[in-house]
């Protein structure tokens, strides 16, 4: 059974960093991301990060709105995605899910095909 859990939300101050962490058991991914929900919102793509072949680098892809703020990456032995998110503004403030599937790169959340329960971020401004 695949479980995708989320940890490391929190409120912060706009300008400070917050470091979130998905753990993955049941298998492993070879496309992992990150979206998140704001109220009365859409759930949007945050960042991914895939590999072509098992024995590829990865390569990671992120939403317009985080570049240069956010970074996301993964420990593959230890089945754990995280995504540093620094310079934090009020509009970031959302529920934050990880979620795993099998299309490279993909930003559609249609081609996720496992999703966590979420973490709640608050920047305060």
């Amino acid at each position: 059974q695949v479980q995708l859990v989320e940890s490391g939300g929190g409120l912060v101050q706009a300008g400070g960093s917050l470091r979130l962490s998905c753990v993955a058991s049941g298998r492993s991914f070879s496309t992992m991301g990150w979206f998140r929900q704001a109220p009365g919102k859409e759930r949007e793509f945050v960042a991914t990060i895939y590999n072509i072949f098992n024995w590829s680098n990865d390569r990671t892809n992120y939403a317009d709105s985080v570049k240069g703020r956010f970074t996301i990456s993964r420990d593959n032995a230890k089945n754990t995605v995280w995504l540093q998110m620094n310079s934090l503004k009020p509009e970031d403030t959302a529920v934050y899910y990880c979620a795993a599937g099998l299309r490279p790169g993909s930003t559609l959340k249609s081609e996720y095909n496992y999703w966590g329960q979420g973490t709640q971020v608050t920047v305060s401004s």
